[in-house]
């Protein structure tokens, strides 16, 4: 056994810092010690013994108590920084800072509970700038008073505003830089929007770089081939057969696929590319898409374009990628629900398909795979994403929805057909050639109708 001395010493060892004592932690939920609301624990001039007296004749325990109880008390350094912040302070200028901290949080608070009115909502989207006609290619980014009202407002309103607004549709104007924002490519705060772009695309080029040359080696020239053949399928036609553009996707699309090995390329894919690239030439030009030479842009716009088209695919495919991984399990579980959600919503509809025996999965695959691009035009695809987009889960779930208010649209041309032949050719060749905007927004309100009717209520797809 040690002396009195070694026992003080494993206990103390000399350091400010020892196992048990008090240590201040700084943090939101910890905030610094105060020594104004524990005033009571320290009395200046009256500071705490902190060396207890040994009387004479002390018991055991007393004497163990005198050796150990120092281990609990607070180091003298932090006695000494109370004792003198206790005597500096003035209770005064604290209480009158601390009125004006809550009466300003009181304002900000006032703030965000102020709804915007309709015709506020309408009016900032009417007052978007029109790009510069000297330099149209420098467009409308970061403009509009519908972004702006979102990237301004105040910290800690709900991102859910833009989303609300986006819902019935995006004007061209702005949909570049809110499709940007509503997919989490761009940060909500406008300051660092710009370097985030640059970072981003800079990332991406870096990749093209590393990978783009091995797209002859031995163990990726399958995957390229096959992108290869499947971008002339492509439409808009007149769009993707550019040799530009032809180029662009063929890099977009082997650098997705060579960066997710679970998955790597799969047919399907490469129509998710067209909407986000046509929405970001809109960026640049004012006239349709599938009418323009995109080669005419300057050389920065191009590589923006692509590099923004990346990574916007990039975060959509990241909610779907059980869709293309090996035996495509997403797809084979979304057919199925819906399936039997067209069961409950309309069983003639469905019986007759049972009748003529018509698999849902022969049809509704590819409505799964393509997210109905190859059903819809572009125009009628890309106003279906502003709300997908503005959606939660827009792509992975409230899509499901939206092809079972599609199946159900055609109910009377369905019914009319009497054999498999003549239900398999409508159901891959529905007349939408002549859609528009408000053809769309029915169906998406019969798709948020159903939605609302079975989304939480798993148990109703089932007799």
């Amino acid at each position: 056994m040690s002396g009195d001395g070694n026992k003080k010493q494993f206990w103390r060892r000399g350091a400010a810092k020892v196992p048990g004592s008090i240590q201040h932690v700084y943090g939101a939920q910890h905030p610094p010690f105060d020594p104004l609301l524990h005033a009571n624990l320290i009395r200046a001039g009256n500071k705490p013994q902190l060396t207890p007296v040994k009387p004479k004749k002390a018991t055991s325990f007393q004497e163990f108590e005198s050796i150990t109880s120092d281990a609990w008390d607070v180091g003298d350094e932090d006695d000494e920084l109370l004792a003198m912040a206790a005597q500096n302070l003035n209770i005064e200028v604290v209480m009158e800072t601390a009125n004006k901290v809550i009466e300003n949080h009181s304002k900000l608070q006032g703030k965000q509970a102020v709804p915007l009115q309709e015709d506020e909502l309408v009016e900032k989207e009417q007052e978007v700038p029109a790009p510069d006609e000297e330099h149209p290619e420098s467009g409308p980014h970061g403009d509009g008073r519908l972004v702006k009202s979102f990237s301004e407002a105040p910290i800690g309103s709900p991102r859910e505003e833009l989303r609300k607004l986006s819902w019935s549709g995006i004007p061209r104007q702005v949909r570049p830089i809110t499709w940007k924002l509503l997919s989490g490519y761009l940060p909500a705060n406008a300051e660092r929007r710009e370097s985030t772009l640059q970072r981003k695309r800079q990332e991406y080029f870096g990749f093209i770089e590393q990978y783009y040359d091995s797209r002859n080696d031995e163990h990726h020239q399958d995957t390229y081939r096959q992108i290869h053949i499947d971008i002339p399928r492509m439409s808009p036609e007149s769009l993707v057969l550019q040799p530009g553009v032809t180029e662009i996707f063929e890099r977009i699309l082997f650098i997705w696929a060579i960066r997710h090995p679970a998955s790597g390329y799969v047919q399907g894919i490469n129509d998710l590319v067209t909407p986000f690239f046509v929405v970001y030439v809109f960026e640049y030009i004012e006239e349709e898409v599938e009418n323009f030479d995109v080669s005419s842009l300057r050389e920065e716009a191009l590589r923006n374009i692509e590099a923004d088209s990346f990574w916007c695919m990039s975060k959509l495919l990241d909610g779907i990628q059980d869709n293309y991984t090996f035996a495509q399990p997403g797809i084979q579980r979304k057919v199925k629900a819906l399936e039997e959600l067209v069961s409950r919503i309309d069983e003639t509809v469905h019986r007759h398909m049972q009748q003529f025996e018509v698999e849902y999965l022969q049809f509704a695959f590819r409505w799964m795979n393509n997210l109905l691009m190859r059903e819809l035009p572009l125009r009628c695809t890309i106003r279906l994403w502003d709300t997908y987009q503005a959606e939660p889960e827009g792509f992975s779930h409230f899509h499901l929805y939206v092809c079972a208010a599609f199946l159900v649209h055609w109910r009377k041309e369905v019914l009319e057909e009497k054999d498999f032949q003549g239900l398999m050719i409508l159901l891959q060749n529905l007349p939408t050639m002549h859609w528009g905007n408000e053809e769309v927004s029915v169906l998406l309100a019969e798709a948020y109708r159903l939605k609302f009717a079975f989304a939480d209520a798993p148990n109703h797809y089932k007799r």
